[in-house]
């Protein structure tokens, strides 16, 4: 994959089944608040480790509040090397409308 593509909720849900991991670049504050299960809270405090730890072969969902800067961030990803990123369509507050018993505090 040479760019990212937006996904609905349910294509994110069945690639978190199939194994893809989240990050969550939402503020700490909002990210602790409530975020997808299992999602990883991504910042630039942490993007450097991120990516030298990183599967850059296992599909990887980038969520923000509302589906626009996670676009930037899975171009940015993909740019760094990951294969497969996948942008939010509609962000934390879509997955949460959707998936309410998925998330978590």
């Amino acid at each position: 994959m040479d760019q990212y593509r937006c996904i609905s909720t349910q294509e994110a849900a069945d690639l978190i089944d199939q194994g893809a991991a989240v990050v969550d670049i939402r503020d700490a504050q909002s990210y602790f608040g409530l975020h997808i299960k299992d999602a990883l809270n991504l910042s630039n405090d942490n993007l450097h480790d991120f990516i030298s730890e990183a599967d850059m072969d296992k599909p990887l969902i980038v969520c923000c509040y509302h589906g626009i800067s996670s676009q930037s961030a899975a171009g940015f990803l993909v740019q760094q090397g990951f294969e497969s990123v996948y942008s939010l369509d509609g962000g934390f507050e879509a997955w949460r409308a959707a998936f309410p018993d998925r998330c978590e505090r």
